[in-house]
C-alpha cells in the first residue's frame, strides 16, 4: 500500500494524538498573533480573547499528550492497520441501555443549570442542581 514503510510498524491513535497537537500549536501561533496585533492597535491586550486561545492551546495540548500517552500503554487497533480488513473491527462495543430514562433526566438537569443564568433567574438553576442531583 502507498505511504506504508515496510520495516515500520504503525502506532495506535497516532492520527489522532498528532491531529491534536498540531491544532494545539497552531492556536498558539494564533493566540500570540492576537495578543501582539490588540497590543499594536490599542496599546494594551484584550485578555478575554488571549485567555481563550491560550485556554484552547492548553485544551488541545492535554487531550493530545493524554491520546499520546495511551497510545504507548493500548495494543494496535484494527483502523491503525493499513493492511487490516473491515470485518476486523466488527465485534461488541459495549453496553447501551435503550430503556433507561436517566440520560433525558441529566439532560434536563444540564439545560436547567445553564438556563437560569440565560434569563438571570437563579433559582431555575437551583432547580437544575436539585434535579441533577436526583439524575446521578
Amino acid at each position: 500500500m502507498a505511504g506504508h514503510k515496510p520495516g515500520r510498524a504503525p502506532a495506535p491513535l497516532r492520527p489522532e494524538w498528532l491531529f491534536l497537537i498540531i491544532i494545539g500549536a497552531f492556536v498558539a501561533v494564533i493566540a500570540a498573533l492576537y495578543g501582539w496585533w490588540t497590543w499594536y492597535v490599542d496599546r494594551q491586550i484584550e485578555w478575554i480573547g488571549t485567555t481563550a486561545l491560550a485556554l484552547l492551546v492548553l485544551l488541545c495540548a492535554m487531550s493530545g499528550g493524554y491520546l499520546l500517552k495511551l497510545s504507548r500503554e493500548i495494543e494496535l487497533r484494527p483502523e491503525d492497520d493499513p493492511h487490516a480488513e473491515v470485518d476486523e473491527g466488527a465485534g461488541e462495543y459495549g453496553h447501551f441501555s435503550p430503556w433507561s430514562w436517566w440520560p433525558l433526566v441529566c439532560g434536563i438537569a444540564i439545560a436547567l443549570i445553564f438556563l437560569g443564568p440565560a434569563v438571570q433567574q437563579w433559582w431555575v438553576t437551583g432547580i437544575g442542581a436539585a434535579v441533577g442531583i436526583v439524575g446521578v
